[in-house]
């Protein structure tokens, strides 16, 4: 009977053996159907600054809620900074509205140049980006290297735009 016992006790162990193969198997199948990778999501304004820190341009004098003229949608989602670096010198004071999602982008971007009317001392040289869900805006004219970079900043912090 002991031959009889070992060739259970065998079947028992390969049985666990293939069970636990096919575990495997099957865990290892469901990862391998894993998709693109998640479309990156826009950044907060610490990101924002991050990325205007790595292209050469930095951020002070952050005021929160300064949209620059009473528009109560706009309030909100403005942040005013004074920015400089690369060929721009002398502090500018920008202001960027970033919006919640897309179709807020949408519906409230146009908003922005009205508002604008409030704060740039002359309008012929009023300059702005909006990459989806920002508007960044201010007086210009922007030199080149400074809006470049401003624009690779800006475009890189709104990932997917949505």
């Amino acid at each position: 009977m002991p031959r009889l016992s070992q060739w259970v006790s065998n079947s028992v162990a390969s049985a666990r053996a293939v069970l636990g193969l096919l575990l495997v198997l099957v865990t290892v199948t469901g990862c391998g159907r894993a998709t693109a990778p998640p479309a990156p999501t826009p950044t907060d304004f610490g990101g924002i600054v991050a990325q205007l820190a790595r292209a050469g341009i930095s951020v002070r004098d952050v005021v929160s809620g300064d949209a620059g003229c009473p528009d109560p949608a706009l309030g909100p989602t403005a942040i005013a900074f004074s920015a400089s670096g690369l060929d721009q010198a002398a502090p500018i004071r920008m202001r960027v509205y970033m919006f919640r999602n897309h179709d807020a982008w949408e519906r409230l971007s146009g908003s922005v140049a009205a508002c604008a009317r409030s704060y740039v001392t002359d309008p012929s040289n009023y300059e702005s980006l909006s990459p989806s869900p920002y508007v960044v805006s201010g007086q210009g004219p922007w030199p080149s290297a400074f809006a470049a970079a401003l624009k690779s900043a800006f475009v890189a912090a709104a990932g997917s735009g949505d």
